[in-house]
């Protein structure tokens, strides 16, 4: 028995080390236009989760989800996620295929966590993603608010609804670029 565990700790162990070694000597790639594996992936989705789940606190929202916080979301979120993230036309963001991981596109696709797991994320940041910190720059008001925004994308009232559609229908058209669209 002692024969095995020695084995199996000297196997990750040399393990370890080659991985290293592959890293420090480019072996593994840095470019952030690539698709990244499934398992990659998948991994790093189920570690986000576990993180926030262990690391933010379980708060209620103070904003109320009332039409002109909502409206206040939608105004936020176009200012500051929406070249990332996807703009209201539900078009992809221009930037979808140039970062690493491709950051989720939230208005066809909007987050199914608690208010407290997008709240933290946005306040925070994630890691090795691009995705700033939101902590510094904007308030905690606006946060929430985009947070409620983004919680209840599919379930907005009418009126906010009517101000969606009318903003997207305000904005300039945007200009193609190598057969993306380029959004401001």
């Amino acid at each position: 028995m002692r024969n095995f565990v020695l084995g199996t700790v000297i196997t990750i162990l040399v393990l370890l080390i080659i991985s290293l070694g592959a890293a420090l000597l480019g072996f593994v790639p840095t470019n952030a236009n690539a698709e990244p594996p499934k398992l990659e992936q998948q991994v790093a989705m189920s570690a986000l989760d576990a993180s926030i789940e262990r690391h933010a606190p379980h708060l209620n929202n103070p904003v109320p989800p009332t039409d002109e916080n909502l409206v206040e979301g939608i105004k936020i979120y176009t200012m500051n996620c929406a070249l990332c993230h996807g703009g209201l036309d539900r078009q992809p963001s221009s930037l979808e295929k140039s970062l690493y991981p491709p950051p989720p596109s939230l208005i066809l696709h909007p987050p199914d966590d608690p208010e407290w797991h997008v709240f933290y994320a946005i306040r925070t940041g994630v890691r090795y993603t691009g995705m700033p910190a939101w902590d510094k720059s904007l308030s905690e008001s606006d946060m929430w608010k985009l947070t409620a925004f983004l919680t209840r994308i599919d379930k907005l009232p009418p009126a906010v609804q009517d101000y969606w559609k009318k903003s997207v229908t305000v904005s300039p058209p945007s200009t193609a670029q190598e057969g993306h669209d380029v959004h401001k």
